[in-house]
């Protein structure tokens, strides 16, 4: 039995240490958080390097985890939102980045302390698992769109035949920009895994291309040249950046071409004459930053995931076990996954 105020969580004890499942006191909530109790979590390649390398924590013993879904169970003083209160269902980011690790902020324990500003209530229709696999998604999503330059209502219609190339569609930021790209009107050209492309078609995708075929470039500039599409962007979720860089050199006219670049961008990797390459990122001054995350979650994923139009995705895969599965979950990720995220639940 856990004792009362306490709760379960993955505490890392020290730097180079793994998880260790054990009790901690349960916070209150500030004047602008929420006290969730986390009902699933999903894992991303971040989780793996803050565990086995301490990336972007400071402090210890230090939990970590982003993506969650589960109840509000206490609200701060200054949560006023009607949408909020306890016993909504939500989903959001927790503060564990911002936090550095400190252990109220991490998503992988069963109580978690999470800013107001980053949280979506949830559909009765999308379950818990569902929901914990789409909110680093989105806001990396988001964060390509404002890298790009787009603005926050663009909306491209067939007449305006602007395209996309999507590197890497079946990940879990490429299949969730495949959705965001087709409510912005674009003709999508996705790469992926061909045991893939019927998946991807569902979820939007215009034109699909085996990634791994000797010509794969080839086939995406005459797909672009045969639908008389204008293509300036790119949104590179993962794999050789070079494969965009030949398809954009060979279509994107005379002007700058911009690749939003999800995975971050090493000091080799390849360049092209003009075509600019962006590490994707909400904006870096701090109220902007807020006011980025606040639109992401409480105005646009809200209304999408209301009316239907983003569903989970990728594909789910739930690793048994729950707390003491986490380690587990990690490796498995480390091993190699395709098309699916691996979720956690409590």
């Amino acid at each position: 039995m856990v004792k009362p105020g306490h709760h379960l969580a993955a505490i890392i004890p020290s730097k180079g240490s793994l998880f260790e499942v054990s009790e901690r006191p349960t916070p209150t909530p500030g004047p602008d958080e929420l006290l969730i109790h986390v009902k699933a979590v999903a894992l991303n390649p971040i989780d793996y390097y803050r565990l086995y390398i301490g990336a972007f924590v400071e402090v210890y013993p230090a939990t970590i985890g982003s993506d969650y879904a589960g109840i509000i169970v206490a609200k701060g003083s200054n949560v006023s939102s009607e949408d909020l209160q306890v016993g909504t269902r939500v989903l959001g980011i927790s503060a564990s980045y911002a936090a550095k690790g400190a252990p109220d902020y991490g998503a992988f324990q069963e109580r978690v302390l999470v800013p107001a500003t980053a949280v979506t209530p949830l559909p009765d229709a999308v379950s818990f698992n569902e929901a914990s696999v789409l909110p680093l998604a989105v806001l990396t999503a988001w964060s390509g769109w404002y890298q790009l330059g787009l603005p926050r209502d663009a909306v491209f219609t067939p007449e305006d035949k602007r395209g996309l190339i999507i590197w890497g569609g079946a990940s879990s930021v490429g299949s969730v920009v495949v959705q965001a790209a087709k409510l912005l009107g674009f003709v999508t050209y996705v790469t992926a895994s061909e045991k893939h492309h019927a998946y991807l078609k569902e979820l939007g995708a215009t034109r699909l291309f085996d990634y791994k075929g000797a010509d794969v470039v080839e086939q995406i500039v005459k797909a672009i040249k045969e639908d008389g599409v204008a293509v300036q962007y790119a949104y590179h979720a993962i794999g050789d950046l070079q494969g965009t860089l030949d398809v954009l050199q060979k279509v994107k006219g005379e002007g700058i071409a911009t690749v939003a670049h999800a995975p971050v961008l090493a000091p080799d990797a390849p360049k092209a004459d003009g075509i600019e390459v962006k590490f994707v990122i909400p904006p870096m001054e701090p109220s902007q930053t807020a006011e980025f995350i606040q639109f992401v979650f409480t105005v646009w994923l809200k209304e999408k995931l209301a009316k239907g139009e983003i569903v989970a995705s990728p594909r789910l895969q739930i690793v048994e076990g729950g707390l003491s599965s986490l380690q587990k979950g990690l490796d498995e990720w480390k091993n190699g996954v395709s098309g699916t995220k691996l979720v956690v639940e409590f």
